[in-house]
């Protein structure tokens, strides 16, 4: 992957939500909203996105009978878009994540998803509650990016 630049790195870490999209069954597109973070795996050009399936109210009591994860776990290829908004269009901008996402699960990947556990507690506080430590994660291999912002 083109390694992303200063002003993607930052829209990433300063925004708070992404809307993830999956391919449902039928081939339409399924967009949830997330919260999300961005670590890397093994250097700068390797970077992966973490979203909790975190204990919000679900449709489904159990996390991996969700619709998106049906998806991903059928047809992994995701697309991850974030944003930011303003009233002056000089500031607006947003950057395309597209990868491979799977879930990691704390009891096959214990270490790698313990360090998502940490990374979205510190960006999240509303996580301080939630019993992450029990309930999967996605793991997103972001494999290319596209972006747009107004102004130079």
């Amino acid at each position: 992957m083109t390694p992303l630049s200063t002003r993607e790195l930052d829209l990433l870490g300063a925004a708070r939500r992404a809307v993830l999209a999956t391919t449902a069954r039928d081939g339409s597109a399924r967009l949830v909203p997330i919260a999300f973070v961005i670590a890397d795996a093994h250097g700068e050009d390797d970077l992966v996105l973490y979203s909790a399936l975190d204990e919000k109210p679900k449709s489904v009591a159990d996390p991996r009978d969700l619709a998106r994860v049906r998806d991903i776990e059928e047809r992994p290829g995701v697309v991850v878009l974030v944003d930011v908004w303003s009233e002056d269009w000089a500031a607006l901008g947003w950057i395309r994540l597209l990868g491979k996402a799977r879930l990691v699960g704390p009891d096959e990947e214990p270490t790698e998803h313990s360090r998502a556990v940490s990374l979205l507690r510190a960006k999240y506080v509303q996580y301080a509650n939630h019993r992450l430590e029990r309930r999967p994660m996605i793991r997103v291999q972001i494999e290319r990016a596209t972006s747009w912002f107004a102004s130079p």
